[in-house]
């Protein structure tokens, strides 16, 4: 039930309102005044994603291509490309790992290399995180130092619909990191998508213990449904793919979050725990204002600042 309470949470502090700071990029140069609702003419970029009282993300470029991100409490995620295509991101910063609502005190840093097919499709993602903590302040210091607490090993095999050729699922496994001791996964999640035309419908994941290589029955079960999707334009669809898979796989608690995938927006929302004897969905609702373009400007408490190209 913590992904319910996250996203709960996270709901219920977003509104609608920027300030005159947002309506200029990193250059000084103007964006996209939502107040206008008028929108950008020719090619755009996504920007920002803001609430009232804080940026979500900042998103930078180097000429067309994602360069960095910029997220909570300053962290920053960067982007590195080989061709036209990702190839490594690296995480610098804070995350909401159990799902509560708020940023962990303790820092995390990660690395993902990412893996392509001979059809170019992204295949697998392998990950090496390390969780950073800061020990009791000793006298006459007011503040801990920092040290690495521990390590964990991750790899994500993404699988593709041979019909559809779209995302069918993502399997994770992981394990700790110990220096000195042969690495062995433990923990595994399963991931799959169902779309609705081109959008995904519906995400259901579960999470369990690996024994002996064995995949253990699940312990937890979530199911996602992502629902009455508008003909509009998901701003999301202005990031790569590749980049918009690793956001997702940052937490256990972003599931919530696999509308960006789509090329268009839902106006509902249902989050279910699938371990409960009777599941009750959690329901979740918007209505969405665009621009002149039909680019989405707002929902669910988010707005979109976009900037030219």
């Amino acid at each position: 039930m913590k992904q319910l309470f996250y996203f709960i949470i996270l709901l219920a502090g977003f509104s609608t309102i920027h300030s005159c700071k947002d309506l200029l990029d990193e250059d000084g140069n103007p964006l996209l005044d939502m107040n206008q609702g008028n929108g950008l003419t020719g090619p755009r970029a996504l920007f920002r994603e803001i609430t009232d009282s804080d940026t979500i993300a900042e998103y930078h470029y180097n000429g067309l291509l994602l360069s960095e991100v910029l997220t909570d409490s300053a962290s920053v995620t960067n982007v590195m490309w080989s061709g036209d295509k990702i190839s490594q991101v690296t995480f610098n910063g804070f995350l909401d790992l159990d799902g509560n609502g708020k940023l962990d005190k303790d820092s995390i840093s990660y690395t993902q290399l990412f893996t392509y097919g001979n059809q170019g499709r992204l295949t697998t993602i392998s990950e090496n995180r390390a969780d950073y903590r800061r020990l009791p302040p000793v006298a006459p210091a007011t503040i801990g130092v920092k040290v690495l607490f521990s390590k964990t090993k991750y790899l994500y095999n993404l699988k593709y619909s041979t019909a559809t050729s779209k995302l069918d699922s993502i399997i994770m496994k992981s394990g700790p990191d110990i220096t000195g001791t042969p690495f062995a996964y433990s923990d595994y999640s399963k991931a799959a998508y169902t779309y609705l035309g081109d959008n995904v419908s519906k995400v259901v994941r579960h999470y369990g213990k690996i024994n002996g290589n064995v995949m253990a029955p699940a312990t937890e079960k979530y199911g996602y449904e992502f629902l009455n999707y508008d003909a509009q334009i998901n701003a999301y669809t202005l990031l790569p793919f590749a980049y918009k898979v690793s956001a997702l796989l940052s937490t256990r608690a972003k599931d919530n979050r696999s509308m960006i995938l789509s090329p268009n927006s839902p106006k509902r929302l249902t989050i279910t725990d699938l371990t409960t004897p009777i599941p009750s969905p959690v329901i979740f609702s918007t209505d969405y204002n665009y621009d002149a373009q039909t680019y989405v400007l707002k929902g669910f408490g988010i707005n979109y600042i976009y900037k030219p190209l």
